[in-house]
């Protein structure tokens, strides 16, 4: 077939770049996420190793084209489309190079899928902490550009606080080989940036400790209090969350916890789902690993799937999933009837059997793409963001 964009294509090949396609059924498959927008690219490149994403990028900088970093697709709001390049990393990055169970972490490629992941740490009696309800296809590249927390984020943390060095490449080109297991001594370029970017923060260290950081879901805009002298000036952890427009992932170190063996949940009914909202922060008290919150549409939605088979819940419009985790069954069983006590919910049920409770963990992550779409497959709504509100706050908002 014809190149539609011939000087692009044959500057990309001269650099090296191998994997490189700009036919029309390739752009059309990138052109969308799970968002609404959709953006046809220029071409798509499926980088094999670290030295095409950085010949990538600097053929895109010299054409001043837009370069744009992909990991599943999975973002509800567009991080993954652009009109210039899209490079996937999914299909040739993605191995996991070590898991250190000492350590208790993990050295990763970007396109390395989140399950996958966890199979590999799983025999080690380890995990990775957070757990998006896309983690069957999710990315850890695409966790980091999206800062993703997951259902777990209560127990585990964002991916920021689980990312223990970063190998990253910024726009100007300068490698940057952050944390990680063993360190290392940075170029003078690096150096340099590292030096400007320390100037940047002392500017504004006021508005950066009042304004960023003030609750864990505060994930939107640059996480610059990540930067500041007290937290240790953490250079990874501040360019989790920024979309690849900072810099692009070429590589990770990551941290695995230990993976309790018993866990629970309790499932909790309420009329609605702003009484459901009102009570989350009586629950947070008992120190769960996850509490999501499901309302009557999304089951709904759920049930009108053919074939789906969706467990009963406690009676009530609304509920909170609320999940308990530790080593002795009978010390999560005295934790669920303390939850029960506080949550003062008109109806209840605990589970402790795993394939009960998966089944009702299915019910959010079937729901949350579901919820986005009609039954005959169009979009439900003109447009949605994700908003993050301080729990005490949550029932009125």
């Amino acid at each position: 077939m014809r190149s539609t964009d011939p000087e692009l294509l044959a500057a990309l090949r001269r650099a090296g770049v191998s994997d490189v396609d700009d036919s029309g059924l390739v752009r059309a498959l990138y052109s969308s996420d799970a968002s609404l927008y959709r953006v046809l690219p220029r071409a798509v490149v499926r980088p094999r190793h670290g030295d095409e994403i950085l010949a990538t990028l600097e053929v895109c900088r010299s054409l001043g084209v837009p370069l744009t970093a992909r990991g599943a697709g999975t973002s509800i709001a567009g991080n993954a489309v652009g009109p210039g390049v899209v490079f996937d990393t999914s299909r040739h990055l993605n191995r996991v190079r070590e898991v250190d169970a000492e350590a208790a972490v993990a050295v990763v490629e970007p396109g390395v899928v989140q399950a996958a992941l966890q199979a590999e740490a799983r025999p080690h009696g380890l995990r990775f902490g957070p757990d998006p309800s896309t983690h069957n296809r999710c990315t850890i590249g695409g966790m980091i550009g999206n800062n993703a927390c997951g259902s777990r984020a209560l127990g585990y943390g964002r991916t920021s606080d689980n990312v223990v060095g970063l190998d990253v490449v910024t726009g100007s080109g300068t490698r940057l080989q952050l944390g990680g297991k063993n360190g290392c001594t940075p170029s003078t370029q690096a150096e340099l940036l590292l030096t400007e970017l320390r100037g940047l923060v002392d500017g504004d260290l006021a508005a950066i400790r009042t304004e960023l950081g003030r609750f864990t879901r505060q994930v939107s805009g640059y996480a610059l209090e990540h930067l500041l002298p007290e937290r240790g000036f953490d250079v990874a952890r501040s360019l989790v969350g920024s979309e690849g427009t900072l810099a692009l992932v070429l590589g990770a170190t990551v941290r695995l916890v230990a993976d309790p063996s018993q866990r629970c949940l309790v499932v909790l009914g309420y009329p609605t789902m702003a009484d459901a909202a009102d009570a989350a922060p009586s629950v947070l008290t008992h120190r769960p690993t996850a509490c999501e919150g499901l309302d009557s549409r999304i089951v709904q939605r759920v049930r009108e799937v053919p074939a789906a088979v969706v467990p009963e819940l406690p009676r009530g419009e609304g509920w909170l999933i609320v999940e308990l985790a530790g080593d002795d069954a009978d010390e999560l069983a005295a934790r669920a009837r303390r939850v029960i006590t506080d949550a003062v919910a008109v109806d209840n049920l605990v589970v402790t059997e795993p394939a009960e409770a998966a089944a009702i963990w299915r019910i959010r992550e079937d729901g949350a793409g579901l919820a986005g779409r009609t039954s005959d497959g169009h979009p439900a709504h003109a447009g949605w963001e994700d908003a993050a509100v301080p729990v005490e706050q949550l029932g009125s908002y």
